[in-house]
């Protein structure tokens, strides 16, 4: 695939082998990053070194919109038009419904949904000049069936999966796939907090029994980002071993 694909939240367990799975098929790959720049710029260097030029590392706030614009400048610069976008960045929290503050929700919204929003509408005009694209959004399991002390969270996480039907519906006709992967209990910092019991209990409750890699979810964006999918969009392809069926 001869693509230049951006990639939000590059520094994490998912957006790290979203990254290498795009770069090993050929494609240039822009490694965004708010926290951890020193994994993204690893990474980055590693590809370099491989395929000069092919990748690029670039902090931003994605809460911005003004940051979120550099970005894209940034990307369109040294790799050309993304083609494919994949929306990864997010973040969670654990915390009882009653004891959510303002700034948790507001928090959680500005992250994993406005960060979204704007990227979004920062690579779309383009895609439609060019009458094609790809969008991947990254929702939860969360946000399809809710989960207990992550309300807002999992709110989010719904967010995401609604505003992938709608935009696919509306950029459907400029030839643009919008589509979401909807992960289960994935081994990543992220879930670092589960303890071992939690993990096993986790694994009795899934199917397959046992919990997914970040490999496994990096399988289902890059497919959702290849030729084999151009007949898809406004779906959520969810790795989650069974959990939620």
């Amino acid at each position: 695939m001869n693509r230049t694909v951006l990639i939000t939240g590059a520094s994490g367990g998912i957006g790290q082998a979203a990254a290498l799975a795009f770069w090993q098929k050929g494609c240039n790959v822009v490694l965004h990053y708010n926290t951890h720049g020193d994994i993204a710029k690893s990474l980055c260097h590693d590809m370099n070194n491989a395929r000069p030029q092919s990748a690029i590392a670039v902090p931003a706030d994605i809460t911005s919109r003004d940051r979120v614009n550099a970005l894209f400048d940034t990307a369109e610069k040294e790799l050309g038009t993304v083609d494919i976008l994949v929306n990864n960045a997010g973040i969670a929290q654990q915390k009882l419904f009653s004891d959510l503050t303002d700034s948790d929700w507001d928090r959680m919204f500005d992250v994993n949904v406005k960060g979204m929003f704007y990227c979004c509408q920062r690579a779309v005009p383009k895609m439609i000049h060019q009458k094609r694209g790809k969008i991947i959004n990254v929702s939860s399991m969360w946000g399809q069936v809710g989960a207990s002390c992550e309300v807002h969270y999992s709110a989010s996480k719904g967010a995401v999966i609604a505003f992938t039907k709608a935009l696919a519906k509306e950029l459907g006709p400029s030839g643009i796939q919008v589509n979401c992967v909807a992960p289960g209990v994935i081994d990543t910092p992220m879930n670092g907090h589960l303890s071992p019991d939690a993990i096993e209990t986790l694994k009795e409750e899934t199917p397959l029994e046992t919990i997914g890699t970040s490999q496994d979810v990096a399988e289902s964006i890059l497919f959702l980002g290849s030729p084999a999918s151009d007949f898809i969009t406004g779906q959520v392809l969810a790795p989650n071993g069974g959990i939620v069926i």
